[in-house]
């Protein structure tokens, strides 16, 4: 039997900014660079169905609108690495800044609103990425089973190869 040659050329990295996203990180970088691939990271910022209305009936839809814009910003500005006051800013910038040293070729930096699996499948297709990294919290039996998992959604319903990295014990 002679295996496939397996070509990593585009890897997305769906981030949420979490402790167990930086760890799946370390995962993507290391894969780019051993493949020579480049990394698009995505970011979500998750909406809640009929959460909006809610929302705008009691805050008015232009505040509503400003508060979503800043929301976006500095979500994009966590990203860039153009806001460092936040802590936990500051540790996103320091994991990303551990991998200097390896000459990772960041491709794009995205961030969509929407559901998280949606977004995340939609920018993989969209981009004609190989791989898709990311995180997964280890969230308990009830939560996940009322909330779903954006990484379970993601894994059952993706035409790619799917890498999902569990944060360790410490």
């Amino acid at each position: 039997m002679i295996l496939p040659k397996i070509e990593i050329k585009k890897i997305l990295y769906a981030t949420d900014l979490s402790d167990s996203a930086r760890h799946a990180f370390a995962y993507a970088v290391s894969l780019a660079n051993l493949y020579g691939a480049g990394i698009t990271i995505l970011h979500v910022l998750s909406e809640i169905p009929g959460f909006e209305t809610k929302i705008m009936g009691h805050i008015g839809a232009e505040q509503w609108r400003q508060l979503q814009e800043r929301r976006e910003a500095e979500a994009r500005a966590t990203l860039i690495g153009k806001k460092r006051e936040d802590i936990e800013v500051h540790e996103v910038l320091e994991a990303f800044s551990r991998f200097e040293n390896q000459d990772v070729v960041v491709d794009e930096i995205l961030v969509r609103k929407g559901d998280p699996a949606e977004e995340i499948l939609k920018q993989a297709e969209k981009r004609n990425c190989d791989l898709i990294v990311m995180g997964r919290h280890g969230h308990g039996i009830i939560e996940e089973a009322v909330t779903g998992s954006t990484a379970r959604k993601v894994v059952r319903r993706s035409k790619k190869p799917v890498l999902v990295i569990h944060l360790p014990e410490e």
